[in-house]
């Protein structure tokens, strides 16, 4: 039976073994060159503070600079050379952000191999933490013991002075114990809307513990973080980080919920019809996928509300290319009949439930009149009469089949109640389009942790620390939420309850 270790050994030589290949494979990011930069610079920020509280930790172990410049190879001397070249890159990526404020030229190439460059620092940075744990490692745990705090200038070198070295201690060192400790400061951390030092605790358990339970809800909690915060670059990297967990467990319980949250970090970058369609087009292909690859999910018909929604953003951004066309051709005569031809056609073809289907369907059927294509024409008439029979272009398709001399069909019983889409007040679509908005259906409380988190509410990750580190299939809700109950009717055991499905980390084989 494979436990965690086994799946902490994978992971690791996965990602360091073919961390190359991963570089190769995206040496271009998702998103603009300053969002593209912003996730930069937060990874080459980790890296960096990860780096000085080892450093750190092993000064406190009696290693010197001396050492360091005698010996290149002593853990000193390593980490330290991933400190500077973090701070390097670092540089680099705001000489570039720079340029991109100030209008001044700039190469993309510069941008592309700055991405490959922090991505292969990353994979180092990873491995020397894992190779220079043992001689981080206190075997006398202080984790429960009470200890002198040293005050420090700044906290994690984020915050002014006043703080303490708490978090440096425990990021640097290695300890019995720890990394459960670790798991329930990043979550509150997190909790406290303190994203950055929340995920460098949670990176800690994964590049320090290899062998910790924590390990794979660790993981997860990164990518809910990133999704909670929610910036761009946030999402950007969330999408990044789920499909990462996804990769290593993808027959865990909380797969399909994980798979939700790309979906729903595609749709929270999804702007107007009239805007680019590409995020749209990737939050569809995610949900066919989890309505595909998880057909017995609870979170099916919350899937489906979620991919309705995105194909009408796709729909309309068809249809409105298509209306170009078709007042060129039509109401201009100056060609361009084809094209709006195609549109309509890929809207029929790809998005049956689209909710202006009669436009089209009208708007189709003229094409083919100009064409003079009648029979064409009066088969998407027809289509309008009995499909639409509320639509406000049903008078118009029913005289053009009288013209065409076609009988006019008789409207479909079970489609009388179909109405036509409400139309958004005047205030709403000024709204929308001054923001950039456009209605979606979206959950915007990660899979382990709420985004607005109530002190009174028992959660699923709150239900990972009391098992000590995974969650039982019989604890995840039937229901597309992260509250599992009230804090008072936590369960009292951390061990299985008879009848109780094992830990998916124990079910793998």
């Amino acid at each position: 039976m494979r436990n965690v270790r086994a799946w902490s050994i994978a992971l690791l030589s996965i990602t360091f073994g073919l961390g190359n290949v991963v570089i190769s494979a995206q040496n271009t990011g998702e998103g603009t060159p300053a969002q593209r930069l912003e996730v930069m610079r937060q990874k080459l920020e980790t890296i960096r503070r990860s780096a000085n509280s080892a450093i750190s930790a092993l000064k406190d172990e009696g290693d010197d600079t001396k050492t360091d410049r005698e010996n290149p190879d002593s853990p000193t001397a390593r980490l330290r050379s991933i400190e500077r070249e973090a701070s390097s890159l670092q540089g680099q990526a705001n000489s570039l952000r720079g340029k991109i404020d100030r209008a001044e030229k700039y190469e993309m190439t510069e941008i592309d191999q700055l991405e490959v460059a922090v991505a292969d620092l990353q994979t180092r940075a990873e491995i020397v933490q894992v190779e220079t744990a043992a001689d981080r490692a206190n075997p006398d745990s202080g984790v429960g013991q009470p200890r002198e705090i040293k005050k420090k200038k700044k906290f994690l070198g984020i915050f002014g002075g006043g703080g303490n070295d708490e978090y440096d201690e425990m990021i640097g060192t290695v300890a019995p114990g720890r990394d459960k400790q670790l798991f329930v400061n990043a979550t509150r951390e997190v909790r406290k809307r303190n994203y950055d030092v929340g995920r460098l605790l949670f990176q800690t358990i994964i590049t320090t513990y290899p062998d910790s339970p924590y390990l794979p809800m660790a993981k997860l909690a990164v990518a809910d973080s990133f999704y909670l915060e929610g910036s761009t670059s946030g999402l950007i990297q969330a999408i990044v980080a789920y499909k990462d967990w996804l990769t290593f467990f993808p027959t865990h319980p909380l797969s399909d919920r994980v798979v939700l949250k790309i979906a729903e970090s595609e749709m929270r970058q999804i702007g107007l019809p009239d805007h680019d369609a590409t995020r749209a087009r990737k939050a569809e292909v995610t949900l066919k996928g989890l309505l595909a690859n998880y057909p017995n999910s609870v979170l099916k018909d919350e899937a489906q509300r979620r991919l309705l929604e995105v194909q009408n953003n796709l729909g309309t951004h068809n249809l409105l290319i298509a209306n170009y066309y078709y007042t060129l051709s039509v109401d201009q005569k100056k060609g361009g009949l084809k094209g709006a031809q195609s549109r309509y056609r890929e809207i029929l073809d790809k998005y049956p439930d689209f909710g202006n289907m009669d436009e089209v369907l009208y708007k189709l059927a003229v094409t083919y009149m100009v064409e003079e294509e009648t029979d064409q024409a009066a088969r998407y008439f027809a289509q309008i009469v009995t499909d639409y029979p509320n639509s406000d272009y049903g008078e118009k398709a029913k005289d053009q089949l009288e013209l065409i001399g076609v009988q006019v069909p008789m409207p479909k019983p079970e489609r009388m109640n179909v109405m036509p889409p409400e139309s958004a007040s005047f205030f709403r679509n000024f709204r929308n389009q001054l923001f950039g908005i456009y209605p979606m259906t979206i959950d915007r409380n990660g899979v382990l942790m709420t985004k607005n988190f109530d002190k009174e509410k028992f959660e699923l990750i709150d239900q990972v620390v009391e098992n000590q580190g995974d969650i039982f299939s019989n604890q995840i809700p039937q229901s597309l939420t992260t509250v599992i109950s009230q804090r008072q009717t936590t369960p009292a055991s951390v061990q299985p309850r008879e009848g109780q499905v094992p830990r998916a980390s124990d079910q793998e084989q």
